[in-house]
Order: structure tokens, then C-alpha cells, then sequence
């Protein structure tokens, strides 16, 4: 049932049944009609015959000759309302039946009784009722050839619509190399000039090629900026290192430690964003590397397995994105932060405010902080550590608890190698740092 609805919502569906509600109006439309115009002549032809044997009935009454079989007295099979017409002196005609057969009769007012003569009609009604079934089945042959050939042709058109639609969801994850989705159907297209869907997959092709263009001229403007900036922040450090000890001097350090910072994150954005970094992928149990990751000045975190487990990733690239969320919830949340392995899935989870709305709808946004986190940090964090996690083929979820945190979700892989699980720690209890 649930198919059938999702079917019947298609664009090829209600072109279905569109079509067959049409051809079902003009088969019915036609078939009234040319059943009305053929009933009419029957009618014509049986009502004539019927009047000439009654002229013919007359004249032998009138002479006192015999009737002939076709005419007779008052019969009883004759219908009310004609008997009582020719009981007022007028000649009149009507369908009725004879014996079971219908007949046409023809009656008229003789001496104070009734007059009549019959035509049959049975062939009139056979022949109706044989041009009804041939036009049911002629229409019903004419109604499945159209829609087989208007299945056809809406099945190409909604074919290439299916690929330009595939074409526009890659684009929105990202995926601005996505082929032109009317490439194949271009010949037939140049043969009968171009319709609507060429038109809209030409406009997206376009469209996905300028986006691709500016998003790597912005791209290399990044890099090249990060990367000239490298050389004179290396002598600004190195200045900042010859300063004399004292309040001015630390702020001046912490400050040239930023950019430096600021820079390398802006260059491996920029290689993530590229999409030619490769993961140097590996087999490592999940419980070590988060102790590892745990215990780096401002990034600590009480760590909890409940149950460790194998995995083929980048353990340089894991700690990067365990530490970008580590750092994150002790800058923007609040303690305990705790880190949590169950299997191949690790969780970050503070007490602190929560994630932006803006950050759970659309993810995170580089260059874009809460004012309430007092601007601190540039918003690069958690852009890395979602590149990263792609990278290594993990998925990164963010959310809110609902008692109140940010929680950072990230599933791993697992080896491939057949290792399962490693057993649980201390279950519910905070590992050692």
C-alpha cells in the first residue's frame, strides 16, 4: 500500500492517469454520440417501415379485405400510451415488444377502436448493441496504445529529469564535478531542438561549473594568503621570542601564536575543501587513542569505555578531530566534558549551553561564533573536525542533550580485518588518565 501511494505520486503516474481520465472522456464523449446518431437512423428506418404497413393495413381495412399478419385490432401487446392517441384520432409510432421481440409499432384510430401494425425491430437492436461492444473494444485498444506510447515518451522525460535531480543532490553535498545530466540525450535533443529538461540541465551544468570555478579561485586565494603569511608570522614569532620576559611580552606571544594557529587551520581547510588529502588507514582499538586524545593539555576529558572496539581509520587524523572536539567543549561548554567509546561510536559531551540552533540546521560554518561565547575562537574547529571525519570515511553528527550539553557524535568503520570488539573497560566508570 505504501508503494502504491509513493507511486501514485510520481510525475509518471498522474501522466498516466491524466491520459486515461482524457481518453476515457473523449471514448465515452464518442460513443454517446455516434450510439445516438446510429440509434436515430434505426429508429427512422423502423418507424417508416411500420407507417407504410399500417397505410397498407388501412387500405385492406378500409376495402374489407383480410388484414395482413403484420396488422391487427386493438391488440393486447399494444403500449398504453399509444392506444390512447389513437383513441383521440392521431397517427403516432412507438418502440414496444411482440412475442418477446421488440417491434416498432404504428397505430391509428379506426371506427372507435384501434388500428396497428408492427416492423420489426430486433435487427435495429442487435445492430446497436453490436456497434456498443465494438466501440468498447476499440476503445479500450485505442486507450492502452495510447498510453503505451505516452508512457514512452513521459518516461524519458521524467528519466532525464531523475538524473538532473541526482545531478542537483550532489551538488548540494558538495559535489560541484557532477556531469551534465542531459550529456547522453544531447544528439536527440540538437535533432529536435532543445525542450524544457535540456534547458534546466544545461542552466544546472552551467550553474555547477561557475560554482566550481569560484569556489577553487576562493580556495587558492586562501592558500596563498595562509601560505604567504607563514613566512613573516615565522619571523614574528622568532622577534617575539627575543622580547625581555613580562605581561606585554606573554600577550604578544599569545597573540602571534593565534595567527600562527589561524594560519595552519585556514591551510588544512583548504587541502580538506580541495578533496586531495588521503587517509593513511590502519587498524587501531578505539580505547588507547581516546585516552591519548583525553590527555592533552586543554583538551582533557574524563574518558568512559563501555565498549572498545577495532577500526580501520587515520589515527593521526582521529586525534585531530578528537581534539577540535575536546577544545571545543572546554571553550564553549562547560565541565565535566566526557568522552565515551561503545563500540566503533565515540561521544563528546559537555554541560554547557549547547550547540546554536544555526549549527544543528546547517552544520558547522567556518568564521561564525554565538556572541554569547564571548567571540572567542574563529569557528574553524568543528569545520576540520568534520572534513577530517570524512576523510576517514566516519560520520560526525552534532546535537543537544536533553538535560542540557552539546554531545559530538562520530561512528567509525570498523576493521575490516574480522577484529570485533576488544571487551569493555571499567563499564560506567571513568578510565585512567
Amino acid at each position: 500500500m505504501r508503494r502504491l501511494r509513493a507511486w501514485t505520486g510520481t510525475l509518471h503516474a498522474k501522466f498516466a492517469l491524466l491520459l486515461t481520465a482524457a481518453c476515457c472522456t473523449v471514448a465515452v464523449v464518442i460513443g454517446v454520440l455516434v450510439h445516438a446518431d446510429v440509434g436515430d437512423q434505426t429508429v427512422r428506418q423502423a418507424r417508416s417501415a411500420a407507417l407504410a404497413r399500417l397505410d397498407d393495413t388501412a387500405d385492406a381495412y378500409t376495402a374489407g379485405d383480410p388484414l395482413p399478419p403484420c396488422g391487427r385490432l386493438d391488440p393486447p401487446e399494444l403500449p398504453r400510451p399509444l392506444r390512447e392517441m389513437a383513441l383521440r384520432g392521431e397517427r403516432g409510432t412507438m418502440l414496444g415488444t411482440f412475442r418477446g421481440r421488440p417491434v416498432m409499432w404504428a397505430a391509428r384510430p379506426a371506427d372507435g377502436t384501434v388500428l396497428t401494425a408492427r416492423a420489426d425491430y430486433g435487427q435495429g437492436a442487435e445492430t446497436l448493441r453490436g456497434l456498443d461492444h465494438a466501440m468498447v473494444i476499440s476503445a479500450g485498444v485505442a486507450i492502452a496504445c495510447v498510453l503505451l506510447a505516452g508512457s514512452v515518451a513521459v518516461s524519458r522525460v521524467t528519466r532525464r529529469l531523475r538524473r538532473t535531480a541526482a545531478v542537483a543532490r550532489r551538488i548540494s553535498t558538495g559535489d560541484l564535478t557532477a556531469p551534465d545530466p542531459g550529456t547522453a540525450d544531447a544528439a536527440a535533443d540538437a535533432a529536435r531542438g532543445r525542450d524544457e529538461v535540456a534547458d534546466v540541465a544545461a542552466a544546472l551544468d552551467a550553474m555547477a561549473s561557475a560554482l566550481h570555478e569560484r569556489l577553487r579561485s576562493e580556495q587558492r586565494f586562501t592558500a596563498d594568503v595562509a601560505h604567504e603569511l607563514r613566512t613573516p608570522l615565522a619571523g614574528l614569532r622568532a622577534s617575539a621570542d627575543l622580547l625581555p620576559p613580562g605581561r606585554p611580552t606573554e600577550l604578544v606571544r599569545d597573540r602571534v601564536h593565534h595567527l600562527c594557529r589561524l594560519t595552519d587551520d585556514l591551510l588544512e581547510i583548504s587541502r580538506l575543501d580541495s578533496a586531495t588529502e588521503r587517509a593513511d588507514l590502519d587498524s587501531h582499538v578505539l580505547g588507547p587513542l581516546a585516552r591519548s586524545a583525553a590527555r592533552v593539555p586543554g583538551q582533557e576529558a574524563d574518558v568512559v569505555v563501555l565498549r572498545d572496539a577495532c577500526v580501520d581509520t587515520d589515527r593521526r587524523r582521529l586525534e585531530r578531530v578528537l581534539g577540535n572536539l575536546l577544545l571545543n567543549a572546554h571553550r564553549h561548554g562547560r565541565p565535566p566534558v566526557t568522552l565515551t567509546v561503545d563500540g566503533p561510536v565515540i561521544t563528546v559531551r559537555d554541560h554547557g549551553p549547547g550547540y546554536p540552533a544555526h549549527l544543528l540546521e546547517h552544520g558547522p560554518q567556518r568564521f561564525r561564533t554565538e556572541p554569547a561565547a564571548g567571540h572567542r575562537g574563529h569557528g574553524l574547529g568543528l569545520t576540520i573536525a568534520l572534513g577530517q571525519a570524512r576523510t576517514i570515511g566516519a560520520h560526525l553528527a552534532f546535537s543537544n542533550a536533553p538535560d542540557g550539553g552539546a554531545v559530538s557524535t562520530l561512528t567509525l568503520p570498523r576493521a575490516t580485518g574480522g577484529a570485533g570488539e576488544e571487551g569493555a573497560g571499567e563499564e560506567g566508570s571513568p578510565a585512567p588518565d
